[in-house]
């Protein structure tokens, strides 16, 4: 399986699907549909262009390669925003950096950190997303190998370790959070 990285970012717009997974769409589609506006919509690209450059800086600088990722936006009082959270394993793919070369070569599977293995391991088990399914029972080891490559990735992107929360009085932590929060 040979992965190609393009020379420079390729978008690809989706939009939400009325029921399901988000529906691909393209830049003439969301214009005419009155989705945004045309000025928007080169701001959203700028801005896409702008996050993903920073993230493979900040990936780069770590030994990773940002592979892909996802962006998702609103706009409120004629301010665009981002709505959702950027370079996490939930919305990109990474690649080691190191190694990458070799393996690319060779035509083996890239290294990567990211939640692609649980969707493999959700496929291998039968579980697709679909009507119906029943998610299959993961093991403690295979919970512990998802958190464990979740705190990896968190290390090699923010350079620091990960300290995991006192988790003898969640409750208290959460309530203490939302009174700083409602202070703010």
């Amino acid at each position: 399986m040979k992965t190609i990285l393009f020379p420079s970012p390729i978008i690809t717009p989706a939009t939400k699907a009325e029921e399901g997974h988000d529906e691909d769409i393209s830049r003439e589609d969301i214009i005419a549909k009155g989705i945004v506006a045309e000025a928007d919509y080169v701001q959203l690209e700028a801005y896409t262009r702008a996050l993903f450059q920073r993230g493979t800086e900040m990936a780069a600088k770590q030994g990773l390669i940002l592979v892909d990722t996802k962006y998702e936006f609103g706009k409120k009082d004629g301010q665009i925003y981002v709505i959702d959270e950027i370079h996490t394993p939930d919305s990109s793919r990474y690649f080691y950096l190191e190694g990458y070369a070799e393996r690319q070569a060779k035509g083996e599977r890239q290294k990567q950190l990211s939640k692609e293995f649980v969707r493999e391991w959700l496929i291998e088990n039968g579980f697709q997303g679909k009507a119906g399914q029943t998610i299959p029972t993961m093991s403690d080891e295979f919970v512990w190998e998802i958190s464990n490559r979740y705190i990896e990735l968190y290390e090699r992107i923010t350079g620091t370790a990960f300290v995991k929360a006192d988790t003898a009085n969640i409750a208290e932590r959460i309530y203490q959070n939302i009174l700083a929060w409602m202070e703010k």
